[in-house]
């Protein structure tokens, strides 16, 4: 019966260390993927995006102090890795409220008007060749940075998730190897006790008779 737990202890270590080493490669292949293709896109960090910058930019754009600003430099620099991306997204975010005057997707007017102002009345709107109201244009500008911010809030995400798979697969990897060494030192201590009791047997306990001369 110990054997078939030796057995299996050598088992499951095997398994930990192969699920351990398979998670790593995964992980790092993931993370190498997010990363070619943010490089693919050739994105690059306006000037503004700094502190300094942005801060100032949305203070002449009359942004409410309320709105929380970025923080990460990435002026000039190649936007290639996940927190990169995160960092970009943020800063489109200030460049399109500064662009809308503030104002997000929902609360900007439906239609467009005139003045530019846009209205919520379909009446009081613009009218196409159709006769339909015309859309207030401003709201595609939330569309437009709506889609691309998911697309890099998601490699940001990608990324974060190959990292904790790394994580995972060298924590099973310690743990398949720890599990081995256990295994093979209880199967080392049981040899030992096998040899010290056999070592200690005597005549008298083994049931053989010894002549005597």
């Amino acid at each position: 019966m110990r054997k078939w737990f030796e057995y299996g202890g050598a088992v499951a270590a095997i398994v930990l260390i192969v699920f351990g080493v398979v998670a790593i490669a995964m992980g790092v292949n993931g993370r190498n993927t997010v990363r070619d293709s943010l490089k693919q896109e050739a994105i690059v960090g306006t000037p503004d995006m700094n502190r300094t910058a942005i801060a100032a930019e949305a203070k002449k754009a009359g942004l409410p102090a309320s709105i929380k600003l970025p923080t990460t430099d990435v002026a000039g620099k190649p936007i290639t890795t996940g927190a990169r991306a995160r960092a970009f997204a943020t800063y489109m975010r200030i460049h399109t409220l500064e662009a809308t005057g503030g104002l997000t997707y929902s609360q900007l007017p439906r239609f467009a008007t005139a003045d530019g102002k846009g209205t919520n009345d379909e009446t009081k709107a613009l009218k196409g060749k159709n006769g339909q109201a015309l859309d207030n244009p401003i709201r595609q500008i939330w569309i437009t940075e709506t889609a691309l911010t998911t697309a890099l809030n998601s490699s940001y995400l990608a990324e974060n998730v190959a990292m904790f798979g790394v994580v995972m697969g060298v924590a099973l990897l310690l743990t398949g190897i720890g599990f081995a060494i256990l295994v093979f030192a209880g199967a080392l201590r049981a040899r030992d006790k096998a040899f010290e009791l056999f070592g200690q047997r005597r005549p008298e306990t083994t049931g053989t008779s010894v002549p005597v001369a």
